[in-house]
């Protein structure tokens, strides 16, 4: 079992940047994959970033990239998103998820996470 806690969300102009951070509970922290999804009102839950278990290797939505990076510390069970050039259409709820490492897991699908966090808002004013 994970519980997960974000932080970090806000209200920021466009061009500002963010640092969300998702802290985990319990042990094992270090054998889960952790992906961020954003979620704006009306759409569908869209893939962010996820980041593997060593922190070595990362994969961004197209939306982001170039811009968000993720990263991982697991002595202090925590993962970071790093947000900067914030558009409007980055504006959403941001959620930290996670779910144990399989060499065949498609970790851009929200589906394949068991564990998620409640959220953190994170606004762009134009």
């Amino acid at each position: 079992q994970v519980q997960l806690v974000e932080s970090g969300g806000g209200l920021v102009q466009t061009g500002g940047s963010l640092r969300l951070s998702c802290t985990a509970s319990g042990s094992t922290f270090r054998s889960y994959v952790m992906g961020w999804f954003r979620q704006a009102p009306g759409k569908e839950r869209e893939f962010v970033a996820y980041v593997s278990p060593s922190g070595s290797r990362t994969y961004y939505g197209d939306s982001v990239k170039g811009r968000f990076t993720i990263s991982r510390d697991n002595g202090k069970n925590t993962v970071a998103l790093q947000t900067n050039s914030l558009k409007p259409e980055d504006t959403a709820v941001y959620f930290c998820a996670a779910d144990r490492w399989s060499p065949l897991g498609v970790y851009s699908d929200s589906s394949k996470y068991d564990y998620w966090g409640q959220g953190t808002q994170v606004t762009v004013s134009s």
